[in-house]
């Protein structure tokens, strides 16, 4: 696929998220390579979204909207819900733990409905042996009750510690980078055609 966008198929906006706030995290270290990998392509726009940078509580207002969302907690949403709304495509980096993903992770998620529907969705992976699979293949059954479309292909970083360098780059870059290509590749391709379908036939009307 090329790596450039034209007028007629402008650049596809992708929100690269960090899905974990555990002290001594990887997740910046990935997201660092992962986003100097693609830096060079033009066909995409990167917006990078840190859950740790963000003040959401564990409790959420009810269906009936009560109780109402706090001043702090109105002001993140603020900040981070028209990022979301602006992508137009996903790319979450997520660690493995207890076979799972995070529930700073889950929580982004779960105070958004809306601007995940239509999407698609690719994943950067990382822990342990598995190299966050099992937390991916989770993710994989949320976002689809949100109505968001995962791509098949997905970056798994087996063992970060032992993987990465202590630049935050995978040390068999060959294979990494390979697989960051096939899943952005799909990633563009289900954001332009569902960009398209959003634009013609709203999603839901």
């Amino acid at each position: 696929m090329p790596d450039s966008a034209s007028s007629n198929d402008p650049a596809l906006r992708v929100a690269v998220i960090i899905g974990s706030t555990r002290g001594g995290r990887t997740g910046p270290s990935v997201a660092e390579w992962f986003t100097h990998h693609v830096s060079h392509r033009t066909d995409i726009e990167l917006d990078v979204i840190d859950v740790a940078d963000l003040d959401l509580p564990v409790a959420m207002p009810g269906w009936d909207g009560l109780p109402a969302p706090t001043p702090e907690t109105q002001a993140a949403l603020a900040d981070v819900s028209p990022r979301l709304a602006a992508g137009e495509a996903f790319v979450v980096i997520t660690p493995e733990y207890n076979h799972s993903f995070p529930a700073s992770l889950k929580n982004l998620i779960d105070w958004h409905y809306t601007q995940w529907q239509a999407k698609p969705i690719g994943f950067v992976s990382y822990g342990g042996v598995g190299g966050g699979l099992r937390a991916v293949e989770q993710l994989r059954q949320v976002f689809a009750e949100l109505h968001a479309m995962t791509v098949r292909d997905a970056v798994s970083l087996h063992g970060p510690w032992s993987g990465l360098g202590g630049d935050g780059r995978p040390r068999d870059a060959a294979v990494c980078e390979s697989a960051a290509k096939n899943m952005i590749d799909q990633l563009l391709w289900w954001g332009r055609a569902l960009r398209t379908a959003r634009t013609t036939h709203p999603y839901g009307a």
